[in-house]
């Protein structure tokens, strides 16, 4: 179980602009694709705790009920 996400890579005049179809503000870039690939990795791992800490300054005084959600994939 896993969820898939898209990667995608616009060619530059400088290197590669890399970022993630379903996930807006995971952008990032690099000379080589391998560079912009393994960036990619870290901009998602960002971007979903910046997220998820902007998530917890707006619930912080409301009763909520968390749990994992999990995602089933093709």
């Amino acid at each position: 179980m896993r969820l898939q996400l898209t990667a995608v890579f616009e060619k530059g005049p400088l290197g590669y602009i890399a970022y993630v179809e379903e996930l807006p503000g995971a952008n990032t870039q690099g000379r080589t694709l391998e560079e912009a690939r393994s960036n990619l990795f870290e901009a998602v791992e960002m971007t979903m705790k910046a997220n998820r800490n902007l998530f917890e300054e707006e619930i912080r005084d409301k009763i909520l009920i968390k749990e994992p959600f999990a995602v089933l994939t093709a």
